[in-house]
């Protein structure tokens, strides 16, 4: 294993609760042992390029309501080709060679895994964004 692969590996947080066994499908085992912990590494970049995405886009998602605003999220990966290649880049950039091997052999249900992984987790954290209110 290059060092490269060794430091990635090191500066990636434990995940206690994603589970990996062998009677687990290929895909599920990947996202629990790779995808998991890089977005777990990754999520105050992902935050800040959500941040601003809203910013880019004429701030319109302070004004929607709580609803509007995770379908905001979602729509935003899901349809906006750029930015989620954007946020894969940032995903995938962290994978070893070794990790980046075993995605590409299935990389079409990975990048879905991987899109609606993320999504859930800006979801989770959706008071990230919100403007906060000045106090009189």
């Amino acid at each position: 294993m290059s060092d490269r692969s060794q430091n990635l590996l090191h500066i990636r947080p434990q995940i206690g609760s994603a589970k990996v066994n062998d009677s687990m499908s290929s895909d599920e085992y990947f996202q629990n042992k790779t995808i998991r912990p890089v977005l777990k590494l990754q999520n105050d970049l992902l935050l800040a390029a959500f941040q601003n995405y809203i910013n880019k886009h004429k701030k319109r998602y302070y004004d929607l309501s709580l609803e509007n605003k995770l379908m905001y999220i979602e729509n935003a990966i899901q349809k906006d080709i750029k930015f989620r290649n954007s946020l894969k880049g940032m995903v995938i950039g962290q994978f070893t060679v070794e990790e980046y091997n075993d995605y590409i052999k299935n990389s079409s249900a990975l990048n879905k895994r991987m899109m609606n992984m993320v999504v859930e987790r800006l979801k989770g954290q959706i008071q990230v964004f919100e403007v906060p209110e000045l106090v009189q």
